[in-house]
């Protein structure tokens, strides 16, 4: 006999939206229209939660300048914008690969090829818990839209039990999961398409997660300013930039010279900009940001 699944019905994401009844009958443009219009409630959402992202991110601080690391933990889209977040870390700041972590369930294939199937099972991430090492510095943060995905309340069981800080993200109102130090709630209501949680769920989950790094590594001295003064300078778009922040921070200097300095910090847009305006070499420079802990405004100001 096939059992019965558990009744979602209360959940918000799951619900009828009141303008978007009749979508089958509207010309393109209006279908556009009316999906642009309802894409505004994912921002206020994100807004609304604003003290409780601020607030994961002042948790997190310490304990990645500590060792420990970010990780990600989602099914389905929400999955993949965990993936996506992480693996945009490592070009935007330079960061360690390892620092954060995305973990999807059904493994790197799910991706591309959806295995929402995997999502039912609440002991499903314990081998990618157990592959990663996760350990008491790290912190995990759950991501899912309804609030309800077993494979995710499971990774957040889990990674308790394993004496981690653990974070959820839903974007249905819903109480705190056991196990489950802080709960973020981005409530963005119904989706013109009912239940399709990879149209304004997603929109909010995805600026979500982009406040939660980038914040975390504004306040790892990541950045100088709104620049990003650690980017990996791995291709021309990368380079230009890197050679024009250069010249912003450097100035006097032409493109030229900036380049030609860039190659004399090993393509290390910080250790560059301290060689220029201290006037010292590339290994002095790498000993005062370290004494710095990183951050460019405590050693130029």
């Amino acid at each position: 006999m096939s059992v019965l699944p558990p009744d979602r019905s209360h959940v918000r994401t799951e619900q009828e939206h009141p303008r978007s009844a009749d979508m089958d009958g509207l010309p393109p443009e209006a279908i556009v229209r009316l999906m642009a219009e309802d894409q505004r409630d994912a921002v206020a959402a994100v807004e609304r939660a604003a003290a409780a992202i601020g607030g994961l991110v002042s948790d997190l601080e310490p304990r990645v300048r500590a060792g420990g690391r970010l990780v990600y933990a989602g099914a389905g889209t929400s999955g993949r914008l965990g993936v996506l977040d992480a693996s945009e870390c490592p070009p935007t700041f330079q960061s360690d690969p390892a620092q954060v972590v995305g973990l999807i369930a059904g493994g790197d294939s799910a991706l591309r090829r959806s295995s929402e199937r995997r999502e039912d099972d609440p002991d499903g991430a314990a081998s990618d818990l157990e592959a990663i090492g996760l350990g008491a510095l790290d912190t995990l943060v759950g991501i899912a839209a309804g609030g309800t995905t077993p494979w995710v309340l499971g990774a957040i069981r889990l990674a308790k039990a394993r004496g981690a800080a653990t974070a959820m993200i839903s974007c249905s109102p819903r109480a705190c999961p056991p196990d489950c130090d802080r709960l973020i709630v981005l409530d963005t209501g119904p989706e013109v398409l009912v239940g399709s949680t990879r149209l304004k769920a997603g929109t909010a989950t995805k600026i979500a997660l982009n406040a939660i790094t980038t914040g975390l590594f504004v306040r790892l001295g990541k950045t100088h300013g709104a620049w990003m003064v650690d980017l990996a300078a791995t291709n021309d778009k990368l380079v230009d930039r890197a050679v024009r922040i250069l010249q912003k921070f450097c100035a006097p200097i032409d493109r030229g010279t900036a380049h030609e300095a860039l190659h004399a910090a090993g393509m290390r847009l910080k250790t560059a900009i301290v060689m220029r305006r201290l006037g010292v070499d590339a290994a002095e420079a790498t000993r005062r940001l370290a004494e710095a802990g990183g951050s460019l405004r405590a050693v130029i100001g």
